[in-house]
């Protein structure tokens, strides 16, 4: 980060949202939004699935409300696994970032 993205004041939501040096992350705040809606994508997938099933047959439908739990339940794992790297990494930048600003105040 340079010193002008240093004194850059803070910015509401759309404003970093449009904001092309890409000087603040938005992402760390709008992480747990982005959870939740890949939680209600996977559910509401799962449902559709169970549905598609028991349109199929009555035996299919079964088979798959028993074992569509653990599917969702394996899609939560790895939605939740997937933003926590995206998470780590920013949190890495961000520190980076301090490290780099104290490295320059003590010079």
């Amino acid at each position: 980060m340079t010193g002008e993205q240093l004194t850059t004041p803070y910015k509401g939501f759309l404003g970093q949202l449009f904001d092309f040096s890409f000087s603040r992350f938005i992402t760390t705040r709008i992480i747990k939004v982005l959870y939740a809606l890949g939680l209600f994508f996977g559910f509401a997938a799962t449902v559709g699935l169970i549905v598609g099933a028991f349109g199929d047959s009555t035996t299919a439908g079964v088979i798959t409300l028993v074992l569509s739990p653990l599917w969702l339940l394996l899609y939560a794992i790895v939605i939740r696994v997937l933003l926590e790297i995206v998470m780590v990494m920013f949190r890495m930048a961000e520190q980076v970032g301090e490290i780099a600003r104290q490295g320059r105040r003590e010079a």
